[in-house]
């Protein structure tokens, strides 16, 4: 599906998203025939692999009406749950106009400028810089800030930062990405129980090439060794099968997740200037929290709705959203922005003025009189400014220490 607008590059964002959805969704029946050919090895260590694939099959036909209701039970849980789930992780509470009347103006103003129904404010005590939309329809609706984003951005940036999360509401990225997570949360739970129980089983060569649990091993065997050649290898592969599925389901649950996330962040971004019609704003607030929005506390599912998610090194190979610098570079090639560059770290800027502090204090005990305050203030007088200085030697203030031979216009 081409894009050549904003607009289109959403509605093909949406179509997208509806296919990978579907294809996790798919992923579940997947998982669902690894468990098979392990229940089919386990309950009979002797067959061939093509006798293994078609049992595991007929198995699954039998236990996918089973594996559609466990997740369907699942998301609706999830449906009605989530915020509350949420809300016990990060610690997020509701405010009113009273609590909070900045940051509540400011997210009403752009409800009203764009005809939006106001989500849910609520508040994160934490120092991070950081902020997500939650919800799966307009009741549930709910934008959660930080208290150190309230902290650290002034207004215009705090309301691009909203503008942000308005976008993920009104494009329906909040509902795709809660359902991503529900159904990547049920491929994982489904993974790890299937590990668990493969790992509940161990495979006794000795007794002729069969699975057998850890307490009935030693009671099982086979007829012959010849049994064992032709048949446990086939039980060994089939086993190798099941477990490449189940790491390849999980793996793809991520990577749709990634494309899920990080193509909707770039939307957001612009659909946050469209609100506000001001780029340095978001460019602004991208950079102040940048390397600062890690959530402590927080699960990697939570990390995954806000304004950044912050990674690094390895774990980048899995990061949800795309990094601060390529954001900021789309904004400013496409939504003509300008770049500050970005922010020293915390740990460095409380360093700096301690080491230039013995500078800053020799100059008021050298000299009598304070330094000045502009270019054109007396150095020995608080009075008004002085007319233009002549480019005369003569002219500069006898009071003016030897030590600052330096005017506004050179050398004296």
């Amino acid at each position: 599906m081409a894009a050549y607008g904003l607009y289109t590059h959403i509605a093909s964002n949406k179509f997208r998203s509806m296919l990978l959805l579907a294809g996790l969704f798919a992923l579940v029946y997947v998982l669902v025939y690894a468990g098979a050919l392990v229940a089919e090895v386990v309950i009979n260590g002797n067959g061939t692999v093509a006798y293994y694939l078609s049992h595991a099959l007929q198995d699954l036909k039998v236990a996918a009406p089973v594996a559609t209701v466990v997740a369907a039970v699942w998301i609706v849980i999830a449906y009605f749950f989530h915020q509350s789930m949420i809300d016990a992780v990060t610690g997020g509470h509701d405010v009113t106009r009273q609590e909070q009347p900045r940051l509540y103006n400011l997210l009403e103003n752009l409800c009203i400028s764009r005809g939006i129904t106001m989500p849910k404010l609520k508040i994160m005590e934490s120092p991070a810089l950081n902020a997500f939309a939650t919800g799966l329809n307009p009741r549930q609706y709910s934008i959660t800030v930080t208290t150190g984003l309230l902290d650290a951005l002034d207004d215009k940036e705090i309301e691009a930062v909203l503008g942000h999360e308005l976008t993920h509401i009104k494009n329906g990225d909040v509902q795709l990405m809660v359902v991503a997570v529900i159904i990547a949360g049920v491929v994982g739970f489904f993974g790890e129980l299937f590990f668990r129980l493969f790992t509940n089983f161990s495979w006794s060569s000795g007794s002729g090439g069969s699975w057998s649990s850890g307490s009935s091993s030693s009671s099982r065997s086979s007829s012959s060794s010849s049994d064992s050649k032709s048949s446990g290898g086939g039980a060994v592969i089939v086993i190798i099968i099941a477990i490449v599925l189940i790491v390849v389901a999980w793996l793809l649950s991520q990577v749709v997740k990634l494309a899920l996330s990080r193509s909707r962040e770039y939307l957001a971004d612009a659909g946050s200037v469209e609100l506000t019609k001001d780029p340095d704003a978001m460019i602004s607030a991208l950079r102040k929290i940048e390397n600062r929005g890690e959530l402590p506390g927080a699960t990697s599912a939570v990390m995954e709705l806000c304004v950044d998610n912050p990674r690094e090194g390895f774990a980048d190979l899995f990061a949800t959203h795309p990094s601060v610098q390529s954001r900021v570079d789309a904004l400013v090639k496409f939504a003509g922005g300008h770049d500050p560059g970005p922010l020293p770290d915390l740990a460095e800027e409380p360093e700096q003025p301690e080491a230039d502090q013995p500078e800053a204090q020799a100059t008021p005990r050298d000299g009598p009189a304070p330094s000045p305050h502009g270019p054109w203030d007396d150095a020995s007088s608080t009075a008004s400014p002085p007319p233009v200085p002549a480019p005369s030697p003569s002219a500069a203030p006898i009071g003016n220490p030897a030590g600052n031979p330096m005017g506004p216009w050179g050398r004296h």
